[in-house]
């Protein structure tokens, strides 16, 4: 699938947010990928940048390391901005502070992610925002929050799930805490974008607009939650256990056949137990008293996962899966990026679309992971130039005269 990069109204979309107009003041992953999942949906969003201050997605990837040719070139920013504008801003000027204001006051949602404090000494916080606009939905995202001892801490997504939690109990006993990256974002990007449909249902029935104070620390640490509550009930603190789990055994990923090919197994009753044995081959396995329960399985863990091994290596990852899950047993290939992308049932749902981008030109990028029969959620047009948008926006929407948009752009107001 192709999809034009040519700009859309909001009114043409056709999805379940269309006449939405979101206005947001973000960078990196977390905030722009969650204004990316309300465009799906049909929002028109309008990103303000600066040339002052680029975003760094725009110039690198830190997961690659890879620097890119320029400001529009980036693949990574491509897919965390998928069908939004761009506009240009020295925020520094008040000049530009106040056509802001007016792009806040023509919005419903504005969303930013800058550390605590920053957006209000622009003079675009909340209490600056809702003098634009009474009813506006504004979200703030930060690494712990606009309040307490941490909010001015600086951070990443492996600040994010450490701060969280999450990194301690992940990994396996004798390897140290993991660094978790760029997924951490994408998890308080999905949150983030949750809790501003419910203020906009909210609004909707009430008339009234509302502050959101998203922490990613807190967002993380709630996905944690069966540890947190494991301490707060029993008293213990988990540590990291690799594959295992507390209630399901085999529970683990096997080597197959393959060069560096992998399966995971979950079983997680008796039953499943019984077909995981046809499957092997081994239907006595079921009997053995070393296995016959759950909780013996839990016990003889090391003999057991021998067992599943010794099988597993004698089959692609592929053909485990296809005989497991046929036996109705929980399996799935551990897939590389590769073979994600090139795997048939992701290909044949369209998860993999291609935008026409001017610079970076056919590019790949992940699409909406819903499926809406009435209204659906699209890709509709690749990422925006840096400013691409500032004379349709700040012309078209704002009614800004030509000669005043040229005037500020030689003042670098509009930069």
């Amino acid at each position: 699938m192709t999809v034009s990069s040519e700009p859309i109204s909001a009114a043409d979309t056709g999805g379940p947010l269309a006449g939405l107009r979101v206005v947001e003041f973000t960078s990196a992953w977390a905030g722009p990928y969650a204004t990316c999942l309300l465009g799906f949906m049909g929002a028109e969003v309008i990103k303000v940048e600066s040339r002052k201050r680029i975003d760094h997605s725009r110039i690198t990837s830190f997961t690659t390391s890879r620097v890119f040719e320029g400001p529009d070139a980036s693949p990574v920013f491509d897919n965390l901005n998928l069908n939004k504008a761009s506009v240009c801003l020295d925020l520094s000027r008040p000049e530009a502070v106040a056509i802001a204001k007016r792009l806040i006051s023509a919005s419903d949602v504005v969303v930013e992610n800058m550390r605590p404090g920053v957006i209000e000494r622009l003079g675009l916080g909340y209490a600056a925002a809702r003098q634009a606009h009474a009813g506006i939905v504004y979200l703030s995202s930060s690494a712990c929050g606009q309040t307490g001892p941490d909010r001015e801490n600086v951070g990443y997504a492996p600040n994010f799930a450490s701060a969280a939690g999450l990194s301690y109990v992940t990994g396996y006993p004798d390897w140290p805490p993991s660094t978790l990256a760029g997924s951490i974002d994408l998890r308080s990007a999905c949150s983030a974008a949750f809790a501003i449909l419910a203020a906009l249902i909210h609004r909707q029935r009430s008339g009234q607009g509302q502050y959101i104070d998203l922490a990613s620390q807190e967002v993380i640490a709630m996905l944690n939650a069966d540890a947190l509550l494991d301490f707060a009930m029993n008293g213990r603190s988990r540590t990291r256990e690799g594959n295992r789990d507390d209630a399901m055994a085999p529970h683990d990923c096997y080597r197959c056949s393959g060069d560096d090919e992998w399966v995971s197994i979950a079983v997680a009753s008796d039953e499943e137990w019984s077909a995981l044995c046809r499957v092997l081959a081994s239907p006595q396995l079921a009997c053995d008293e070393r296995f016959a329960t759950a909780t013996a399985r839990l016990d003889h863990r090391p003999e057991l996962d021998a067992v599943v091994a010794e099988w597993t290596k004698r089959h692609s990852a592929n053909e485990a899966t296809r005989l497991l899950q046929a036996a109705g047993v929980a399996a799935a290939p551990s897939m590389s990026n590769r073979a994600l992308f090139e795997d048939p049932h992701l290909r044949a749902r369209g998860v993999f679309q291609q935008v026409e981008h001017p610079v970076i030109g056919t590019d790949w990028v992940v699409g909406p992971p819903w499926r809406f029969s009435e209204t659906p959620a699209a890709v509709r047009r690749a990422s925006p130039l840096l400013g691409e948008h500032n004379n349709a926006v700040f012309g078209g929407l704002l009614g800004m005269p030509a000669e005043e948009i040229r005037r500020l752009e030689q003042d670098g107001v509009i930069n």
